[in-house]
């Protein structure tokens, strides 16, 4: 080989090692962004409620690289509109974007009372939970707002088909097959229904519930912050608002540190869809 030519072939074999190291690097480090495997999973979820802190939420869950299952209804706000207006029709576009879950909590932010007999304390009776299939339903929104009106599985299938419909028009994408009723409770009856709808109810864990219902005078966030370290554990499934109209102290601020804290003590966050008793297709199919 001439000299001239070994020069050419020295210059390529050099090259060809530059380009190899640098693939190899570039492995690497992308092999060193993939998040460690999650053993001690933590699944929050947010309920909409008034949306006065959605705006910072979406903020705290960004900067931590949470995902988190919201349950949507149509509650009011207080800019006088709807969390299911077009108004929020970018904010929740982002949050499909982003990459969090999304269950059902009825359009109208239904409660579902228990039967006269089943509240006084006596015996159970399947005819006292429920009137021919019927149960309670008492809308917190809507046009049937504060009234007791009794429902049926047809009806609770059409309500909660509400939800996904709008959140169709909004964002293009559907629901998932979870629901949560207002205040976390409802009869037998209606559980059963809304089973028959398609629909698995989502609860919290004692330790799960952050408090941000609970009066701020007697209940702080930064009690809060240190009761949810100190208990929680790995499993558990977390429940908040995106506002509370009753509480002066805005919970929304604490889940900063409260993230930071769960994450420290070797904590992550995963949606529903990997939770073991909740992985589940889109509500409907």
């Amino acid at each position: 080989m001439s000299p001239p030519q070994a020069t050419a072939a020295a210059v390529r074999e050099r090259s060809g090692a530059v380009v190899r190291a640098l693939l190899l690097c570039g492995l690497l480090a992308a092999f060193a962004r993939q998040p460690s495997a999650c053993t001690r999973a933590l699944y929050l979820t947010l309920d909409t409620g008034n949306m006065a802190s959605a705006e910072l939420i979406a903020s705290i869950l960004a900067k931590h690289q949470v995902k988190a299952t919201f349950f949507l209804a149509n509650e009011k706000t207080p800019e006088g509109n709807a969390s299911l207006d077009p108004r929020w029709r970018d904010y929740w576009r982002a949050r499909v974007e982003e990459g969090h879950a999304f269950g059902n909590h009825t359009f109208d932010h239904v409660y579902f009372p228990p039967e006269a007999a089943r509240s006084r304390g006596q015996a159970s009776d399947p005819a006292a939970e429920s009137l021919d299939g019927r149960f309670r339903a008492r809308p917190q929104f809507g046009v049937q707002a504060g009234k007791t009106l009794h429902w049926n599985q047809t009806a609770l299938c059409a309500e909660l088909a509400r939800v996904d419909q709008r959140f169709q028009e909004l964002t293009g994408a559907r629901l998932s097959a979870w629901w949560r009723a207002p205040g976390g409770r409802a009869p037998h009856e209606v559980h059963r229904a809304a089973r028959a709808c398609g629909y698995r109810h989502v609860h919290w864990a004692p330790a799960g519930f952050l408090g941000d219902e609970l009066p701020s005078e007697r209940y702080p966030n930064a009690v809060l912050v240190s009761k949810a370290l100190r208990e929680i554990r790995a499993g558990d499934i977390l429940m908040a608002h995106l506002g509370i109209w009753s509480r002066r102290e805005a919970f929304a601020p604490a889940l900063d540190p409260l993230i930071e804290g769960l994450k420290a003590k070797g904590f992550c966050f995963r949606t529903l869809h990997e939770h073991p008793d909740f992985k589940a297709g889109s509500a409907g199919q």
